[in-house]
């Protein structure tokens, strides 16, 4: 467990926001309203935005600073939350590790498995938490398809498919569509936006375990709006006695986050944060099923930054493989990277064996 000297138990996590392009961002400041933490600067550099913010919500814009260094300086925050460019996420930990600063960032961990390796190297040599939020860890389905798995029988296929109509078509901030349609700042288009979710949740059913083989196909349908990166991936992942198919799309007609697990027994299907199905089968084709529309989770693991001052507070210590762990995520990265090489070289990927 990590010590976090000078701060008693029972206080808000005193934390820093990184950036406001990400407009995730949001979720930040309506979390503080429950007290857990407490938002003690805001580091960004364009004052235009950083002013919607503050109208928006009430803050003070004499602890708004144009850097991450001014900001930690100023106020000594515990903690950083990221919600800048994907890119920005190893400078933000390469100024936070050194100063004994927790992290969390949005999804992905990085843009590049090279990025998280050395993301990993700082947390783990200066004794940080650095942790990845999805939105699909807070939802009650997630964790009671986890829970269920066992009655439906040993696993053999999971399907899991995330994305809305694209980042252009569902009206995102121009700050935020700027670097999510770049290459570079984002690492890529569907396939890290969306293609990261099913990796997170396969990692966390596996325990840890890595797919065998990696195979990916990417299309771009929209070269009017994602003239860069392409904007509908699907990736397969091999696993011993398994697989799995993610659908990561920007093509969606209807936004979803959705997931379908397959056993010898049965399958289990979550199809949203609520609402959850578990189908027994019974001959041929018959089955029996149950529906269950799930109540929130209890505190603090409803929400990501609650959930983070319980981490750092010594009150939660997370299994090594949970879904917002530094270990899944560097498994995630390396789907990622490998989902990426298929792709360009239309090629089946095999990765390298054991866990990170």
């Amino acid at each position: 467990m990590i010590s976090v000297p000078g701060f008693s138990q029972d206080t808000p996590l005193r934390i820093g926001i990184a950036g406001l392009t990400h407009t995730h961002v949001h979720q930040i400041f309506n979390s503080a309203k429950e007290g857990d933490i407490e938002i003690v600067g805001i580091a960004e550099a364009n004052s235009d935005l950083a002013q919607r913010y503050i109208d928006l919500y009430g803050f003070d814009m004499e602890r708004v600073y144009p850097t991450l260094d001014e900001l930690i300086n100023a106020q000594k925050p515990e903690a950083v939350a990221a919600f800048g460019a994907i890119d920005e996420h190893l400078g933000i930990v390469e100024t936070c590790a050194p100063a004994g600063i927790h992290v969390m960032v949005e999804k992905p961990l990085a843009v590049s498995a090279a990025h998280a390796d050395r993301m990993a190297s700082l947390a783990r040599e200066h004794g940080i938490y650095l942790l990845t939020n999805y939105e699909t860890t807070w939802y009650p389905t997630t964790h009671h398809a986890f829970a269920w798995v066992q009655g439906i029988g040993d696993v053999r296929k999971v399907v899991i498919r995330d994305g809305h109509r694209g980042p252009e078509q569902i009206g995102v901030d121009p700050e935020f569509l700027e670097w999510l349609i770049d290459p570079v700042r984002n690492g890529g288009g569907a396939l890290m936006d969306f293609g990261c979710y099913g990796a997170n949740l396969m990692t966390r059913l596996m325990d840890g375990e890595k797919p065998v083989a990696v195979t990916a196909i990417t299309q771009q349908l929209q070269p009017e709006s994602n003239p860069k990166v392409e904007d509908e991936a699907l990736i397969i992942l091999e696993y011993p006695k398994a697989n799995a198919v993610i659908h990561a799309s920007w093509n969606w007609p209807i936004g979803r986050k959705d997931m379908e697990i397959y056993g010898l027994e049965g399958a289990l299907f979550a199809d949203n944060r609520s609402q959850l199905r578990l189908r027994m089968a019974e001959g041929y084709d018959g089955f029996e099923e149950t529906v269950l529309e799930l109540e929130p989770r209890p505190a603090p693991y409803h929400d990501p930054f609650s959930y983070f001052r319980a981490v750092i507070r010594g009150e939660i210590a997370p299994e090594t493989f949970d879904l917002s762990s530094l270990e899944n995520n560097l498994i995630v990265m390396e789907i990622l990277e490998a989902a990426k090489q298929s792709a360009l070289d239309g090629r089946r990927v095999v990765l390298s064996k054991g866990s990170d």
